[in-house]
């Protein structure tokens, strides 16, 4: 488990995140929501190490996230930001195969490490762009190719613990269909025991595919728990200041947040997932 305990982030006079506690879990999917510059990416690059807190504290596997090494933690824990830059031209392969560099033992990456970076591909439907150049791919191309890269990373669980994935608004560069073929991936993830951590804006995906949701909001978590515990018209309209109607999902075991169009909201009742 990744625990991020009473945590405050501070750069300069800004309070990023404050007094701040939630986990990433082995076998859950986690959702953070919340509007802009709510902290949810300064809580993902917490838990992920990237951002030092300067109170509080992070545990990986019931250690200090500061006691493992940088190659240790690439070992159990693989981070798809927002936006990846790449300078210079690469192939889809090998691009995904940087995904292996902490694996690899020697000059270069073995055959076993070639095989995963092509499951890894396979996973994301990109197989057949393997020797394509990444800079000749549309933006949801590229963030499917830095998905199976962050696969291939913790591809396996390290031998004295867990692993785990953190993905920074994942969705946003994709189409309706891998919207949902990336969350079904963190889902198939954490059903064979990884922790998913997961940015996301859109609460239908957030109540579709998410075990643990925690809503941000000025730095600080104004609630978490199942979707259907959290994802309530009076909560959606205090944190994003739009009203909805929640309802069962007429296909899933899940919430269904419609919003209301315009400024003359209708006299309807509040229904919740049951």
């Amino acid at each position: 488990m990744i625990d991020v305990g009473d945590v405050t982030v501070r750069i300069g006079e800004a309070v990023l995140l404050e007094d701040v506690t939630t986990s990433v879990r082995p076998g859950r999917v986690t959702v953070v929501i919340g509007p802009n510059g709510a902290g949810k990416t300064t809580l993902l690059r917490t838990a992920s190490g990237t951002q030092v807190p300067s109170a509080g504290r992070v545990r990986m596997d019931n250690r200090a996230l500061t006691a493992f090494t940088a190659h240790e933690q690439a070992l159990r824990r693989a981070v798809l930001p927002q936006k990846v830059s790449l300078p210079f031209s690469f192939s889809v392969i090998d691009v995904v195969l940087m995904g292996r560099t902490p694996h690899v033992r020697g000059a270069t990456e073995s055959e076993s490490d070639l095989e995963i970076a092509f499951a890894a591909l396979d996973r994301v439907a990109m197989t057949d762009f393997a020797d394509r150049d990444y800079a000749t791919l549309s933006g949801g191309e590229q963030q499917r190719v830095h998905l199976a890269r962050a696969l291939a990373q913790v591809w396996d669980p390290p031998d004295d613990g867990h692993r785990y994935l953190l993905l920074d608004e994942p969705t946003a560069s994709l189409d309706l269909a891998h919207q949902h073929g990336v969350l079904s991936i963190a889902v198939a993830l954490a059903a064979e025991g990884a922790g998913v951590l997961a940015v996301l804006h859109d609460l239908n995906l957030a109540a579709q595919y998410a075990d643990h949701v925690v809503v941000m909001r000025k730095g600080s978590i104004a609630a978490q728990g199942p979707p259907d515990d959290v994802l309530t018209p009076p909560l959606i309209r205090d944190i994003f200041d739009v009203s909805v109607l929640v309802q069962p999902h007429p296909c899933h075991d899940c919430p269904l947040v419609v919003p209301y169009a315009g400024t003359d909201i209708p006299k309807v009742p509040e229904h919740r997932a049951a």
